[in-house]
C-alpha cells in the first residue's frame, strides 16, 4: 500500500519538473532572440550614425565650396567695376586727347590762313586802297571768322556774335559761315535762349549738311528742343544724329542722353 502511494506521488513530480525545463528552454530561446535582435539594432544604429556624420561632413564642405563661390564672385565683381573705372578713365583721357588734338589743329589751321591771308595781301593790294579813305571795305573772311571764335571762347558774345554774322553776311557762301552760323547758335545754348539756339542749328542742318559741325549742331538742337519741353521732337533729333553720323563723339553722348531718359537708341 505505501510502494503504491510512492509511486503515484513521483509521477506528477516528474511531469512538473519536465514542464519547467521546457519552460527554461523557451526563455533562454527568447533571451537569445532579444541579443540578436540587440546585435542587430546596434549595428543599424551604427550605420545611421555614421551616413549622419557623413551627410554632415558633406553640408559642411558645401558651404565653405559656397562661401568660397561668394568670395570669388565679389572679387570679381570689384574687379570688373575697377576695369569699368579704368575703362571710363582710359575714354575720358582719349575725349580730352582729341579736343586737345582739335585745338591745335585749328590753331595750325590759323596760321596757315593767316600766312595765305599776308600773300593775298602782298599780291592784291586791299580795294580801300584804290577807291580812297572813304569807300566801305569787306573785312577778311578768315580773320573776322578767327576773331569771332576768341571772343567766343573769352566769352565775349555780343562782339562775337557781330563777328560771326558779318561772316555770314559777306561770305554767305563759303564753309566758314557755316561754322559761324554753329558758332551763333551755341551762343544762344550757352546763354539758355534754346528757341533762338534751335533756329541757328537749323540754318547750320539745312545750309551746310556736310558742315564738320553739323554732328555738334544736331547734338545741341535735340538737347535745346529738350530743354523746351518738347520731348519727341528732341529725342527724335537725338536718334537721327545717332543714325547719320553713329561713330561721332556726338552720337555716344545722344546715345548717353537717351539711356539716361529711360529710351532706346533706335525707334524700333
Amino acid at each position: 500500500m505505501t510502494a503504491m502511494v510512492l509511486v503515484s506521488l513521483s509521477t506528477p513530480a516528474r511531469a512538473a519538473s519536465k514542464e519547467i525545463t521546457e519552460l527554461q528552454t523557451q526563455v533562454q530561446q527568447l533571451l537569445d532572440m532579444v541579443q540578436r535582435l540587440q546585435s542587430t539594432m546596434d549595428s543599424r544604429f551604427a550605420v545611421l550614425q555614421h551616413l549622419a556624420e557623413q551627410t554632415a561632413d558633406s553640408a559642411n564642405q558645401m558651404s565653405a565650396t559656397v562661401n568660397t563661390l561668394q568670395q570669388k564672385l565679389a572679387a570679381q565683381s570689384e574687379t570688373t567695376n575697377g576695369k569699368l573705372d579704368t575703362a571710363s578713365g582710359q575714354v575720358q583721357s582719349l575725349n580730352d586727347s582729341v579736343d586737345e588734338l582739335k585745338s591745335r589743329i585749328a590753331k595750325l589751321d590759323k596760321a596757315i590762313q593767316d600766312m595765305q591771308a599776308q600773300l593775298q595781301n602782298i599780291q592784291n593790294p586791299p580795294a580801300s586802297a584804290a577807291t580812297g579813305p572813304g569807300a566801305p571795305q569787306t573785312p577778311p573772311l578768315k580773320e573776322t571768322y578767327q576773331a569771332g571764335v576768341s571772343d567766343f571762347n573769352a566769352a565775349k558774345y555780343d562782339v562775337a556774335s557781330g563777328e560771326f554774322q558779318d561772316v555770314i553776311h559777306y561770305y554767305p557762301k563759303d564753309d566758314l559761315a557755316g561754322d559761324a552760323q554753329f558758332y551763333l547758335g551755341e551762343i544762344s545754348y550757352r546763354q539758355k535762349n534754346y528757341s533762338d539756339a534751335v533756329k541757328a542749328y537749323n540754318a547750320v542742318l539745312d545750309s551746310f549738311p556736310g558742315s564738320a559741325k553739323a554732328p555738334a549742331a544736331q547734338l545741341h538742337k535735340g538737347l535745346s528742343l529738350l530743354q523746351i519741353n518738347k520731348r519727341d521732337a528732341g529725342i527724335a533729333e537725338l536718334r537721327l544724329l545717332i543714325k547719320r553720323h553713329p561713330q561721332t563723339p556726338e552720337a555716344a553722348q545722344a546715345k548717353s542722353k537717351l539711356s539716361a531718359m529711360g529710351v532706346r537708341s533706335t525707334a524700333h
